[in-house]
């Protein structure tokens, strides 16, 4: 726990606290105590202003019977009234030594109960003098309470922090533990694991989440690892037992056309399989996300004719047919090669498996508002079930297994949709297959 970043952090907080409320007391202390000097100042001030009106009005004996009554009232000032001469003539402060003006005087120091007294001497209009003071230990009082009451404040912040950061340590770290576990859990090898949900929409429950997606993505791709792997070993296993049977063919052929023949048929399963590990090469990094940096504003309608022109001749030959409709220029942002490839394999996918005499036509729409490109044929098509399943690598239908191919087509297609944003589909064409490529609504 005393480990643990949050406690420190909360610890932090807490001594910034303590020391927002030592500053604030001591500036507190500080205004206090000088207001209440001066509201004592001016309420003695005002008090002898009001006797030195008393003797203009009153004369002498009014000033003199004024100080002895207020003299003797309990929690009144301290009076006192000397004679020019300096004799005591009335009230406590009678006796006093005080110089004119303000000061400070220490009454009775000879007894225990010495207090001082800050004292406004004043002359009046006869020569007499004046003296009005209060007790200065009532302003040390008061300032003492607020003393306590800043060190109870300051005692009480220190333990709610103390506290409230012991509190939110230990629930913080509960949960940085739980993420921490199931991090050691996947590293040990399961994983399965996932960081229990928070049940409070904070950061560390955002993390959590955003976690489990990660973990999730992890597990979908490593699970797509271990397909690929098992499929490489599956559909490679044929072409690599061929190619060895062709070569011990060429081995043992005692004549040359016969070595000739096991040698190109050994070469052509060779180029097969080194066009499939091109073919993953190319997929990996098409998902790697390594072409973004050829982005460019591109015409999908033109980009489709120049396909089509291509294939339209050899599809002719083959008693195909291969058609375009495109609805004027189709702009979208993409890498012109990728995209290219991308219809290639569309086209072929759908000269491939549409049959003999087949009409393939490819289609460029807005489809609200959103580019979308389609190789619709009139083949047998695919059932509801397979069409998700062909843009996995090395799956194909068990009517396809005898046509040339590696499986790879529609995985590269769905590679090169997703790193345009796009969404790669399959849709019942009734008759036949349509294949569409659905881009971003341009923003």
């Amino acid at each position: 726990m005393f480990r643990s970043s949050s406690l420190r952090l909360a610890a932090l907080y807490t001594a910034g606290f303590a020391l927002s409320v030592v500053a604030l007391g001591a500036i507190s202390l500080i205004t206090t105590e000088a207001a209440l000097r001066r509201m004592f100042d001016d309420r003695i001030a005002a008090e002898s202003a009001s006797l030195i009106q008393e003797y203009r009005t009153e004369g002498r004996e009014g000033v003199v019977q004024a100080v002895r009554e207020r003299d003797r009232t309990p929690g009144a000032l301290d009076y006192g009234l000397q004679g020019a001469d300096g004799r005591a003539i009335a009230g406590r402060l009678a006796g006093a030594r005080a110089p004119a003006g303000w000061s400070v005087l220490s009454m009775g120091a000879a007894r225990e109960d010495a207090e001082r007294t800050r004292v406004l001497a004043a002359r009046l209009p006869n020569g007499e003098r004046l003296l009005v003071g209060d007790d200065v230990d009532r302003t040390e009082a008061l300032n003492d309470e607020l003393v306590r009451r800043l060190a109870l404040a300051f005692v009480g912040v220190v333990l709610l922090g103390v506290a409230g950061g012991w509190g939110l340590s230990r629930g913080v770290h509960r949960r940085i533990a739980s993420i921490t576990g199931t991090a050691q859990a996947i590293i040990d090898g399961d994983l399965t694991r996932r960081v229990p949900a928070a049940r409070a929409a904070d950061d560390l429950g955002s993390l959590a989440a955003t976690l489990n997606r990660m973990l999730d993505r992890i597990g979908v791709l490593m699970e797509s690892v271990r397909q690929v792997s098992n499929d490489i070993a599956h559909d490679l296993r044929t072409p690599l037992t061929r190619l060895r049977a062709r070569l011990e063919a060429s081995l043992r052929a005692g004549d040359r056309a016969e070595r000739v023949e096991a040698i190109e048929g050994a070469l052509a399963d060779l180029d097969a399989i080194l066009g499939t590990f091109a073919a993953l090469l190319r997929i990996a990094q098409i998902e790697g996300g390594a072409r973004r940096a050829a982005f460019r504003p591109v015409d999908l309608a033109e980009l489709s004719r120049t396909v089509v022109e291509a294939f339209a001749p050899s599809a002719e030959d083959a008693g195909q047919s291969l058609q375009l409709r495109a609805e004027g220029p189709l702009l979208a942002e993409g890498d012109p090669e990728l995209l290219t490839q991308m219809l290639v394999n569309l086209v072929e996918n759908g000269l491939r498996h549409a049959g003999p005499n087949a009409r393939v036509e490819v289609r460029c729409k807005r489809a609200g508002g959103a580019p979308v490109i389609s190789v619709v044929d009139d083949g047998p098509g695919v059932p509801a079930a397979e069409r998700e399943r062909l843009f996995d690598r090395f799956h194909r239908l068990e009517t396809s297994r005898s046509t040339p191919g590696s499986g790879l087509g529609l995985a590269l297609v769905a590679a090169v949709a997703r790193l345009h944003g796009a969404e790669a589909s399959l849709d019942d064409a009734a008759p036949g297959l349509a294949c569409l490529v659905t881009f971003q609504t341009p923003g």
